[in-house]
């Protein structure tokens, strides 16, 4: 936020709203239709009389605790409470609109599509100075308009940040000087917005939230819509909330005004005790989603607000396999919130630690290409890091295709010669020779070894990296032809697995591979337990593996097996986890005593007893179960042994509660307990 200046002429830096009482107003396209949000906005004038006048200041004086909202997600005022216009205000106001319609056409005019937007920031909050120094300088503050004008400075690359600042603050300095003297422009560039969040810094986002635009191509309507329901999650879910962050074409450079907000959602699943994975993400997913639509209605901003929901869990195996989404996600999001989570892994990413999946690999591959037909349009200075990428991330993906962790540009020569040269034998001296010769040049010019690239010399260089590409595209088809036959029978003894898993907690304790398929069909198709696409899925790959054991198994088959049990395996392990916790449900005895909640679960034999579930440090027993349904001695127990008895142990179909089981509950909890029924 270095750049982030208010311009010299301004007396003070636009002051933070802190009315915890105003909620900030409605959008506005300056039209007198909302003459009367206009006039609970300027109205508060009234009553910020003291001012403290500074000579300098900059937005990037404002410190969190500077900037406070009101509590709960501000709303819009009714109109019952709006202030009553008289004919004097009315004219002030049209006034007000004339100068500030005359002010964004001239900076429209001048600068075009370079402007993200243009808001008219809330008044300043007063400050406790001396009664003469105020009475000397509120007539001089009460009528400054102060505007917030961000700059798209993501394309430009004829001059630094600091120039393009200072550039535009001088010229919507005299602008808005020749509309009125009473206009305090500032400027911000976009990149300097995005920096703040990347730094955990979230000033500028709730002084946007609680500004007027108008003027905005979509940005300041994302940022105030996606600030306010981040506010909203955090509020109720904080101890879950891992990362709220905005991404999608807003954050890519190519959104529109009416373009959908989009924004992700990681919730920390680690700690769930009381529920499967998979409620815990239905339940907050619903309920975060309606917050979103509750936002909408309060800012009056009709672009979809579209809310995505991860579990950490879910996440961490997408992060792993390297989801071409979630490298999208990393590489373009902008964190809104973050508890140091979202910020690593997008450094990790950067650093190309994150290890890809087979869509992550061929994008690797098409990056590549991309490079070369790129490298031939650019100025020489740019080709040299062009063809350097275009063939070391091939190189480090035919690597990790070949089931190794990428390594680091130095060292992926070495690796390369190894593994393809002379351990395998797949690939020739001369394709590593030009690899190093890259690595090697590149490190030259950044040390300042080498000063410029010549035309004969960047012309080499492009002309090797389009032949090192066309090598490793044959390359990939060798190394995936071992692969795939092993990944087609391994893919195959995971799905039969979690199959066999799930028919014996339907009451099928064994199954042949052979019977597998019509199994499925008959206890879960056809009772509606699982939906019938995924009988498709399955029998893709069983067909597959037949034709693997005949040796007619090919490419097409392949990725058809593969295509849909990504989300077979998934929606199986779901439903697991939702068979087991009703399993639990059943073998589980919820109680009251006194103010605490207590419950007992009951195993074949063993019964686990849990005094307060509320409880932070938890007191856990367990006992024997008598044949006459008694407890037995009690020993003490704790989480670790109650988790995994819970992960092995098989709960009855039935459980009922004998009579000598009633005077064991009266024993642990008191003559007071009470037993809690569940529907």
């Amino acid at each position: 936020m270095n750049n982030l200046l208010i311009d010299s002429a301004s007396p003070r830096s636009c002051p933070p709203f802190t009315d915890q009482n105003v909620p900030p107003p409605k959008e506005i396209n300056i039209s007198i239709q909302n003459i009367g949000y206009f006039t609970h906005y300027f109205c508060r004038r009234r009553t910020n009389r003291k001012i403290n006048m500074t000579k300098k200041s900059s937005l990037k004086s404002m410190q969190p605790k500077d900037i406070k909202t009101a509590p709960g997600i501000p709303g819009l005022p009714s109109p019952a409470n709006l202030p009553t216009i008289s004919p004097e205000v009315e004219k002030k106001l049209k006034a007000i609109k004339e100068k500030l319609d005359q002010f964004k056409k001239k900076v429209l005019d001048k600068f075009g599509d370079y402007i993200v937007g243009i808001a008219l920031l809330p008044p300043e909050k007063p400050k406790g100075e001396p009664q003469k120094e105020s009475e000397n300088t509120e007539k001089k503050d009460e009528n400054k308009i102060h505007l917030l004008i961000v700059v798209d400075d993501t394309t430009s690359q004829k001059m630094s940040k600091e120039e393009l600042f200072n550039k535009f603050s001088s010229a919507i300095k005299l602008l808005a000087e020749e509309t009125d003297k009473d206009i305090a422009a500032q400027c911000a560039l976009l990149t300097d917005v995005w920096q703040s969040c990347y730094d955990a810094k979230y000033d500028l986002n709730q002084l946007i939230s609680v500004s007027v635009p108008i003027h905005d191509t979509g940005m300041l309507a994302a940022i105030k819509i996606a600030e306010i329901h981040k506010s909203m999650v955090v509020k109720k879910f904080e101890k879950y909330i891992l990362s709220y962050v905005l991404a999608g074409s807003l954050t890519q450079g190519k959104a529109t005004p009416t373009s959908d907000i989009d924004v992700w959602i990681v919730i920390d699943d680690t700690d769930v005790k009381k529920m499967s994975r998979a409620e815990l993400k239905d339940k907050l997913r619903a309920i975060i989603i309606g917050m979103g639509a509750e936002a909408g209605e309060m800012t009056g901003i009709k672009n979809k607000l579209n809310i995505q929901v991860y579990i950490l869990t879910d996440f961490w195996e997408s992060l792993k396999e390297a989801n071409p989404i979630i490298f999208t996600l990393l590489r373009d999001g902008v964190p809104f919130y973050d508890r140091g989570i979202f910020m690593p892994w997008k450094q990790l990413l950067r650093m190309g630690r994150i290890k890809p999946s087979r869509e992550a690999i061929d994008l690797f591959m098409s990056t590549g290409e991309q490079s070369v037909s790129r490298v031939k349009l650019k100025l020489k200075d740019m080709g040299m890091e062009d063809t350097y990428y275009a063939i070391l991330t091939p190189s480090q993906a035919a690597i990790m295709l070949y089931g190794l962790p990428p390594p680091t540009p130095r060292e992926t020569p070495e690796v390369l010669e190894e593994i393809f040269v002379k351990k395998e034998k797949m690939l020739e001296p001369e394709y590593v020779k030009i690899l190093r010769n890259n690595v090697e040049l590149r490190k030259k010019i950044e040390h300042g070894e080498k000063k410029e690239l010549s035309g004969t010399e960047l012309d080499k260089f492009i002309n090797d990296a389009e032949k090192f590409l066309k090598r490793i595209r044959e390359l990939f088809k060798e190394i995936e032809a071992k692969h795939d036959e092993r990944s087609i029978l391994y893919l195959y003894d995971e799905i039969m697995t979690i199959t066999r898993d799930i028919l014996k907690l339907e009451g099928i304790e064994k199954a042949q591979d052979e019977q597998m398929v019509k199994l499925f069909e008959d206890e879960l198709i056809s009772t509606g337990k699982v939906p019938a696409r995924f009988l498709r899925d399955l029998n893709e790959i069983v067909d597959a593996k037949q034709k693997h054991d005949q040796k007619k198994l090919t490419k097409t088959d392949i990725e058809k097996a593969r295509k849909g049990s990504s989300g077979l395996i998934k929606f199986l392990i779901e439903y697991m986890q939702r068979k087991r916790g009703q399993e639990m449900e059943r073998a589980r005895i919820k109680v009251k005593h006194g103010e605490k909640f207590g419950e007992i679960i009951l195993f074949d034999t063993i019964a686990f007893i849990v005094y307060d579930i509320d409880a932070k440090e938890q007191q856990i027993e367990k006992a024997a179960i008598k044949p006459d349904g008694s407890l037995g001695a009690r020993e003490k127990s704790n989480l670790e042994e109650l988790e995994k008895e819970l992960a092995k142990a098989k709960f009855p179909k039935r459980v009922f509660i004998k009579e000598p089981l009633f005077e064991d509950l009266k024993n642990l909890f008191g003559r007071d307990v009470e037993v809690l029924l569940q529907y």
